[in-house]
């Protein structure tokens, strides 16, 4: 049986979509770490060839079908990529690989991301980063993974039609296992990070799959290819859809 899309406050039922977009507020208003003041630097100084371009400067919330049985979640947001444009995975070279491949697996309706004006639409996914400003050398800090983590357990928490969980490299499963831990205590331990890995923790936890993450240094070093991220995507589809069809 599927679980309901909604989830009840104060008396209220609230959909996944309305669940979420109570956490993108909370996320584009938040102040709380050193890092407010690298990604402003950053929209302030811009780079070369994006000086015609509004910074967004803000933190980055995630994106995608509210109603999704699939959550992608990264690493965080780069400087001159989501912290530009204003969306995850979008204007940077490891969305360019990523929404590629979602598009020819019928998760996205266009294989670009370029703005968040340039009409992608996610069906069945949503798509996220642990952590929600871009860090100065895409490395956060515990102390700021930890400023985001309440952030990535109500978007988690906000899915409520959530099957599996595709994690993006080994910093996005710490930061995904710490919220299962929390959230479900599961008697079984969780394995180190490994590309292909899937982990089934328990009944009624999301099934976690891993992968390398799309970053330039893994894509062009070839420790990542297409074909490679296609087969953990149609991997995870088939858990979703088998999920999906148990009583």
């Amino acid at each position: 049986m599927e679980v309901p899309a909604t989830q009840e406050i104060a008396g209220l039922k609230l959909s996944s979509a309305n669940l979420l977009l109570k956490v993108r507020n909370e996320v584009v208003d938040c102040r709380r770490s050193r890092l407010v003041e690298y990604r402003e630097e950053v929209a302030r100084k811009k780079r070369r060839e994006f000086l015609d371009w509004e910074y967004w400067g803000r933190p980055i919330p995630g994106f995608g079908d509210p109603n999704g049985s699939l959550l992608i979640v990264g690493l965080a947001p780069a400087a001159h990529g989501g912290n530009r444009t204003g969306r995850v995975f979008t204007g940077d070279r490891s969305g360019d690989f990523l929404y590629k491949a979602l598009y020819k697996k019928g998760l996205a309706n266009q294989p670009t991301s370029r703005s968040t004006d340039d009409g992608l639409i996610l069906s069945d996914a949503y798509v996220t980063a642990a952590v929600k400003c871009a860090p100065p050398d895409n490395k956060p800090t515990i102390g700021e993974t930890s400023n985001c983590a309440s952030y990535l357990a109500s978007e988690i928490r906000s899915l409520k039609n959530l099957k599996t969980i595709l994690c993006l490299g080994q910093f996005a499963y710490k930061a995904v296992i710490g919220f299962i831990q929390n959230e479900y205590n599961p008697r079984t331990r969780s394995p180190g990070f490994a590309h292909g890995q899937v982990l089934r923790l328990g009944r009624g936890i999301p099934v976690i799959v891993c992968s390398y993450h799309p970053s330039p240094r893994n894509t062009q070093t070839g420790k990542l290819t297409e074909n490679m991220f296609l087969s953990v995507l149609r991997k995870t589809r088939a858990i979703s859809k088998i999920a999906q069809n148990k009583p």
